[in-house]
């Protein structure tokens, strides 16, 4: 089941913390780059957030989180995350399909990921979205900006 992540409760960010740190080390892990800002995200800085929040819950725990940022221009797909516990269950693509349901005015949306993040590169082209932009972040470390255009 997917829902509304209320993240004004410290309760329900130390769960998004306890999915998100497992999940972008292993994107660390492949980028061979560990100074990922999520991974330095604290409990406070998820109370803090502008973003929206969504949970995917299975069996009683939250499995899986995405958020976004919407704007004039565009939706961001901030963060898109999978605890490792429970990968290649089809969890990110319910919840990428979601957020295409949920905000359906939306014509434009973009995300990025590690240049080495070869799974969560594959996953958003299943859904269309083509590279725009690669920005080096340090040495010889990439980031893929991807976006899907709706006319």
């Amino acid at each position: 089941m997917i829902a509304l992540l209320k993240i004004d409760n410290q309760k329900i960010a130390e769960e998004i913390l306890h999915v998100q740190l497992p999940a972008y080390g292993v994107e660390a892990n492949l980028m061979n780059f560990h100074d990922i800002p999520p991974l330095h995200d604290t409990v406070d800085s998820i109370l803090g957030s502008e973003e929206t929040f969504y949970g995917y819950w299975k069996e009683g725990k939250l499995a899986g989180v995405i958020s976004v940022e919407e704007n004039k221009q565009h939706l961001q797909i901030c963060r898109l995350v999978v605890h490792p516990a429970y990968f290649r269950q089809g969890i990110g693509k319910q919840l990428v399909q979601f957020i295409f349901e949920t905000y359906k005015h939306i014509h434009r949306f973009v995300v990025s990921t590690g240049e080495q993040n070869v799974p969560a590169i594959k996953l958003y082209g299943t859904f269309g979205f083509k590279e725009f932009n690669r920005i080096e972040i340090s040495a010889n470390i990439f980031i893929i900006c991807l976006e899907k255009i709706y006319s």
